[in-house]
């Protein structure tokens, strides 16, 4: 018997437009350097050079072009209104003095990783769940977000209905890509993905395999008594085993390209903050960045077209609406890059505000707690769109360079019911195991006690995370005789 019932779906399905607006969001300055100029080469309508009275005259000769859909950054975020700032495509003019950035070159990581993905035989979604798989890789190598988290932020934010099944096959096959060891889930994985590739020809190849697969927390710990006897093997068999895994490159990401390794460590500043006479002054990046027009060949070609419509032939028409989707484009993307500028100000101006007193010292004890949400709550934007604002940005201040996620922390209180951020334990946490004796080094028990003691409650289990965040061992493994 056929069964059938109504039943209802909220989807939210992006525009283009949409889709292309959040991703200049979330590009960082070199990224946006590159998206422009290739919006140059594919448009003829878009010019480099700054905007003249003569753009006045182009709005009015298009008018027609605006009764088409328009999107703007507000609208995607449901805001009533964003504040206008002072800002403007370039902060800085081609008189101004400007210091040398250091300006990143080369392949990038997932630049090869996306070669690769090119030479297999994938359909169009695997395509795009490869891409966006390969976008969630660190720099190490490493895909730290679950899968299940991928198919929610693909349905959310794109649209576009996955599952954990197709979203694994097309990770199996980034796996295979080089280096080995790419997309690995765990260190674990990681490792055992690069012995997998050498085909396990030799005995202490396969021995290694099986202490990575079956006996990694014996491994992890040094306890390789256990493992002998697990996996009866003799001492000498141990250790060559233990030679292979060693040889491992528990950072595939970071093998890529030995030759450009110091470029990779060139960054450009999204944002500029300067202590002038004890006050801060806050510019966006926008030394690469060239101003946009639209082009006055093209309008005039527009007014000639709508003075003469009577006379135009069929060629004429088809011309002039290639001209107007052109125009379309190109007012679309010079506005579009605006509201990324905006929206990347206010933002910035509101972690400034937030952290005012550490950015005039410099000193890390001086953070406040502060998450995505006090941020959000302050600029009126949405969480999603902070989180796109400070992934993969930089700011260059007085006392260094650091990227926008290093300003956010979780706090807690203290026994006086100080509120303090977590970095602040952090620190101390790694300055206590810095200054222990190796031969007795502290205990999480030992490094809890401690800090209660300095007036910060916090339970064992807490310290053992932080160490953790921080790539400490445990005790046991920082002993020295």
């Amino acid at each position: 018997m056929l069964n059938q019932r109504l039943q209802q779906k909220l989807l939210q399905k992006l525009s283009p437009q949409q889709i292309q607006m959040i991703k200049l969001l979330e590009i960082p300055a070199v990224q946006l350097e590159q998206r422009i100029k290739k919006e140059l080469e594919e448009n003829p309508v878009l010019e480099e050079g700054s905007e003249d009275t003569s753009g006045q005259d182009e709005q009015e000769t298009s008018e027609e072009t605006q009764e088409q859909d328009e999107f703007s950054l507000e609208d995607y975020m449901d805001d009533d209104e964003i504040p206008s700032y002072r800002l403007n495509a370039q902060n800085y003019s081609r008189d101004d003095k400007q210091e040398e950035i250091p300006f990143s070159v080369g392949s990038t990581f997932r630049e090869h990783l996306s070669e690769q993905m090119g030479l297999r035989k994938l359909d169009e979604k695997q395509e795009l769940l490869g891409e966006y798989i390969i976008g969630n890789i660190d720099e190490d190598g490493y895909l730290r977000r679950e899968l299940e988290a991928i198919a929610d932020d693909l349905a959310f934010t794109f649209g576009l209905e996955t599952s954990y099944e197709e979203l694994h096959a097309v990770l199996m096959i980034i796996q295979d890509f080089d280096p080995a060891g790419v997309g690995a889930r765990s260190l674990q994985e990681c490792l055992m993905l690069q012995l997998s590739r050498s085909g396990l020809e030799e005995p202490e190849d396969e021995i290694a395999y099986k202490i990575l697969k079956f006996h990694f927390n014996e491994f992890t710990n040094k306890h390789y008594d256990k493992i002998i006897n697990r996996l009866s093997i003799s001492e000498e068999q141990l250790k060559q085993a233990l030679d292979v895994i060693i040889h491992l490159n528990p950072k595939p990401g970071g093998a890529y390209g030995d030759v450009q390794s110091k470029s990779f460590q060139q960054i450009v500043p999204d944002f500029i903050l300067e202590l002038n006479n004890g006050e801060l002054e806050l510019f966006l990046n926008a030394s690469n960045v060239p101003e946009l027009r639209l082009s006055r060949t093209y309008s005039e070609m527009l007014e000639s077209y709508n003075a003469n419509k009577k006379s135009a032939s069929r060629d004429d028409k088809d011309a002039v609406t290639f001209v107007k989707q052109k125009l379309d484009s190109a007012k679309w993307f010079i506005d579009a890059i605006r509201q990324r500028q905006n929206t990347l100000m206010l933002t910035m101006e509101a972690i400034l505000q937030y952290q005012a007193k550490y950015f005039e010292e410099g000193d890390e004890t001086l953070f406040r707690p502060m998450i995505l949400k006090d941020i959000a709550e302050m600029t009126g934007l949405d969480i999603s769109t902070i989180s796109r604002v400070v992934n993969s940005k930089y700011i260059q201040t007085h006392f260094g360079i650091f990227p926008l996620k290093y300003f956010f922390s979780e706090g807690m209180q203290t026994d006086s019911g100080e509120e303090v951020s977590t970095r602040e334990i952090k620190k101390i946490l790694n300055d206590c195991i810095s200054n222990e004796d190796k031969r007795k080094p502290l205990t999480d028990d030992k490094l809890a006690v401690i800090l209660q003691e300095k007036g910060y409650q916090i339970a064992r289990r807490t310290v053992a995370k932080y160490r953790e965040q921080l790539n400490l061992p445990v005790a046991r493994l920082r002993k020295e005789l």
